[in-house]
């Protein structure tokens, strides 16, 4: 018997033993809506979450924390939907706002705000490792990335069913679309890493990004670390690694391919100028239209002989990498884009990629036959055909995906090499979990059937992802993982019920987060040392204290210094930053960008793989090069270093001083008042009003009798320093 054989019968046999095989794991059970548990507590409950919850505190003798302030509740639901803190005047009104209904209003309220979108786009960002640069060693700018984030923020403001939400960016491009927004989807399977390096194996790498595809996919929608099957059997969960490469076939047949997507402003112009354009273009080129068509034709099939003949011709090999390589660099395109071109028949081919990959040989036809070139003054027609191209009015591009035009065959990767071809196996999802109907295997039919009624994970994990915003950790503290070695959920029949309901209510994620925000538990003030009591914290006996994200602490420092540049959208910018930080990467150029910019939400701020944004990773945001279900949450001395002495903080501070003596230009007492409602949502109390008004007055004793120095950017830095300001209590 192979020792494989031996190691597995043996492995089942301890399993058996121990019982773990004895029944199906819980994350593979079909989903089953519990019934909604009775409790004497009813002044503790709003829904049907307080039930549950309450259930399981009783069975343990535990009993939740009364409800915070409608000063801190404001707070704290403002930060966790739309991720800012609220302004002094919507502190006031909420606090003021005696209405049953006035929690309700306010959820509403925040839930149909713009900035909704921006805030829950940014996990979803860290889901699929979005970044605006390729990565590797020269880690090459994307500079239409941000397509696909703009697209997100879109959809999660429009509430965009979690199903279609999926099918969309997994499967935009085969679906029957009546826009281009689905297309502009599946941007979220282009946030792979690429190389475009010089020598670079182009199959390499791209077997590369569909390894990353597959794995994310699995990670995201199932909770499954489907990745851990690449090389071998996963040594846990039940998935062979001949089912991982069947998942992997599904996104093996799809290729990179960036559209024309005219923004809103582009698209008029663009469509009026394109008939004069192509008018030009064609009589630029009727002269030579059948001998260069036939010269093309030759160079074609020498890059075609090529790839299927590789270390025949090294002069071909070269160009025929060039064609991916360069092309990327040449025309801003997806790296595999003018392969594709190629290898697509020329009748089948559209108007736009006969242009491109026309433009393209102009480059390149000297190097392939000069005397033919000369005769038939190609580097005439190439300016001209430049110059022309230069009046037609721009149009943005967007990364998105495409079916294959020539099928692939997928095979099991031997060991994990892809030059090792094993089994050939067809597209299929684990054996673990529903199968597949009878019929056609693509990536859309792969997303419907994540989202089916019948399928176990999708609903219970996008729950749990949306319950860890909200309570600091999953109902499954593991996101990552349902399978074997993952947590078992605190609370399981809770976990179902919310899977059902998502599902039940269409998907709907906003409802979703209505639900959960409006709950007693989720109100609950933090418990009192619940940041060291595991056992209160698991069990939901009061909520916890959870340190802002990177970008909400920026984002809040923003807001309330006035600073802030609320537009929505856009190209992604780049703040104020030492310059060291970008020479860490190679060729990495920082240029900071100017007025507003610098002080748009952090959402947009640009992403280099390589060098990310310093103040973001000081402040735990994630690796972009990896899948991140989970941020971690620190508070090291780095950080309060840059929150006290970083120049951002530094120059918030005085514009928030700034902020306070056009308000309160006279009294210092109201000063203080004014900046606590700014800053903390709340009013000072007596002890730190009376310790404020001494620090005044200590700086100005220690000032020299020749220098006026003004105190109040010290006190304003003192007040974003503040636990309380960082922390969403």
């Amino acid at each position: 018997m192979p020792s494989k054989s031996i190691s597995t019968a043996l492995l089942t046999v301890l399993l058996l033993a121990s019982g773990v095989l004895a029944e199906t794991h819980w994350a593979y059970r079909p989903i089953r809506r519990s019934a909604i548990p009775t409790t004497t507590h009813r002044h503790a409950t709003a829904n049907a979450i307080d039930h549950f919850v309450i259930a399981q505190q009783t069975a343990r003798g535990l009993q939740g924390t009364p409800p915070t302030t409608a000063a801190n509740w404001i707070r704290r639901v403002s930060l966790d939907l739309i991720g800012i803190p609220p302004t002094p005047a919507e502190a006031t009104r909420f606090v003021a706002d005696s209405r049953p209904d006035a929690d309700a209003r306010l959820v509403d309220r925040l839930l149909a705000s713009p900035h909704y979108g921006e805030r829950w786009a940014r996990p979803w960002l860290d889901l699929c490792h979005y970044a605006d640069s390729d990565g590797y060693l020269t880690d090459q700018p994307r500079p239409v990335a941000w397509r696909y984030r703009a697209w997100l923020v879109e959809a999660l403001n429009a509430d965009l069913p979690f199903d279609q939400f999926t099918a969309q960016q997994l499967a935009g491009d085969l679906l029957p679309a009546t826009s281009l927004q689905p297309r502009l989807a599946t941007g979220f399977l282009r946030q792979t890493l690429s190389n475009r390096e010089g020598g670079a194996d182009p199959e390499e790498f791209r077997v590369k990004q569909v390894i990353d595809r597959t794995s994310m996919v699995g990670k995201v929608w199932m909770g499954l670390t489907v990745g851990c099957a690449e090389c071998h059997d996963h040594k846990y969960d039940d998935l062979s690694q001949h089912e991982f490469y069947q998942l992997y076939a599904f996104f093996n047949q799809a290729d990179e391919i960036n559209l024309n997507a005219p923004l809103p402003h582009e698209a008029k112009p663009f469509h009026t100028a394109l008939p004069a354009y192509q008018r030009q273009r064609q009589a630029l080129l009727a002269p030579l239209n059948k001998p260069l068509a036939e010269f093309q034709s030759r160079w074609e099939h020498k890059l075609l002989t090529a790839r299927d003949h590789p270390g025949r011709d090294w002069f071909w090999d070269r160009q025929w990498e060039l064609l991916g390589l360069v092309w990327g660099g040449f025309l801003g395109e997806g790296q595999l884009e003018g392969w594709q071109i190629v290898t697509l028949a020329p009748e089948r081919r559209t108007q736009l990629q006969r242009d491109r990959l026309l433009d393209y040989f102009l480059t390149v036809a000297d190097s392939f036959d000069r005397d033919a070139a000369k005769k038939l003054k190609l580097g005439e027609l190439r300016d001209a055909l430049a110059k022309l191209k230069s009046t037609l009015p721009p149009v943005t591009r967007a990364p998105t995906m495409m079916e294959t035009h020539t099928p692939r065959p997928t095979f099991v990767h031997e060991a994990g090499d892809f030059r090792l071809p094993g089994d050939e196996v067809q597209a299929n999802t684990p054996g673990v979990l529903p199968q597949l109907p009878p019929g056609e295997r693509n990536r859309r039919v792969l997303a419907e059937w994540l989202v089916s009624p019948q399928h176990p994970l999708t609903a219970r994990v996008a729950v749990n992802r949306s319950w860890q915003e909200f309570f600091g950790a999953g109902i499954v503290a593991t996101p990552g993982d349902f399978g074997v070695r993952g947590a078992t959920p605190s609370h399981p029949r809770l976990l179902d019920w919310l899977a059902s309901e998502l599902m039940h209510r269409r998907w709907s994620t906003k409802q979703l987060h209505r639900t959960l925000v409006t709950s007693s538990t989720y109100r609950q003030q933090v418990a009192s040392g619940a940041a060291s009591d595991a056992e209160r914290q698991r069990w939901l006996a009061g909520q916890r204290p959870l340190r802002l994200s990177a970008e909400q602490i920026r984002d809040s420092v923003l807001r309330v210094s006035g600073l802030w540049d609320a537009r929505i959208g856009g190209p992604s910018v780049r703040p104020p930053q030492p310059a060291s930080v970008s020479e860490q990467g190679y060729q990495n150029s920082w240029q900071v960008s100017s007025g507003g910019n610098r002080y748009r939400r952090s959402l947009y701020t640009w992403v280099q793989r390589t060098s990310p944004f310093a103040m973001h990773i000081t402040f735990d945001a994630p690796n972009p090069n990896q899948i991140c279900t989970r941020r971690e949450r620190s508070n090291t001395p780095l950080q309060a270093l840059t929150l006290l002495n970083g120049p951002f903080f530094f120059e918030a501070a005085g514009a928030l001083a700034q902020q306070s003596a056009n308000a309160e230009p006279d009294d210092e007492r109201a000063r203080i008042h004014y900046l606590y409602q700014r800053v903390l949502s709340r009013p000072p109390t007596v002890d730190e009003l009376s310790v404020l008004l001494e620090l005044i007055n200590q700086l100005r004793a220690d000032a020299n009798s020749d220098a006026d120095q003004d105190p109040w950017p010290v006190v304003c830095s003192v007040l974003l320093n503040l636990h309380e300001f960082v922390t969403r209590g």
